[in-house]
């Protein structure tokens, strides 16, 4: 059962890593996030990601994603993105620290602006210690299934992406708790 299926006390324990497909999967591009999320799950079928590494759906709403990612080290989220002029199967890749990034002019495909669910995040106190983010632009959003060849073509090499952000917070939490073991 994936976290974006479980109930209210499932969301609310911290997560050390997550990784939340944000979008809708019968809104073609729209839903590269869950293909992203769909195919770490593949991935991972057999072997462990470190810790409690938790794959995640959301449509988007930014209270399901303050939930998803509160208490957690490292967030990593996928969605796709509208720019003016497009460029389907382009990536931004955004990393939160310990400032707020400015937010590119582009815009998720439902109308969540993501800046604004992370800036509410940190006046409520619900960012995650790391939140990496993926924007990818898309070419089709209107209603149906699958993603569009330059989208698709995109989806591997997300998830090496995403499992590289993984391999780097564990190395750094390792580090970290090496300094702090007398």
């Amino acid at each position: 059962m994936r976290t974006g299926e479980t109930g209210e006390a499932e969301m609310a324990r911290a997560q050390r890593i997550v990784v939340i497909g944000v979008g809708n999967e019968f809104r073609h591009d729209d839903g590269v996030g869950w293909a992203v999320v769909a195919r770490l799950e593949e991935r991972m079928a057999g072997r462990s990601l470190p810790w409690e590494t938790v794959p995640a759906m959301c449509d988007g709403d930014p209270v399901r994603l303050m939930e998803l990612w509160k208490g957690a080290d490292l967030a990593v989220v996928v969605d796709a993105a509208r720019t003016r002029p497009p460029s389907p199967g382009r990536v931004h890749r955004l990393a939160l620290d310990d400032v707020l990034p400015q937010w590119p002019a582009a815009t998720s495909s439902h109308g969540l602006e993501l800046g604004d669910a992370v800036e509410l995040s940190g006046v409520l106190g619900r960012l995650p210690h790391r939140l990496v983010v993926y924007a990818v632009e898309g070419a089709d959003s209107t209603v149906g299934r699958g993603l569009s060849d330059a989208v698709a073509a995109r989806v591997e090499s997300l998830v090496r992406e995403v499992e590289a952000d993984i391999a780097h917070c564990v190395a750094d939490i390792g580090r970290a708790h090496r300094k702090d073991v007398p």
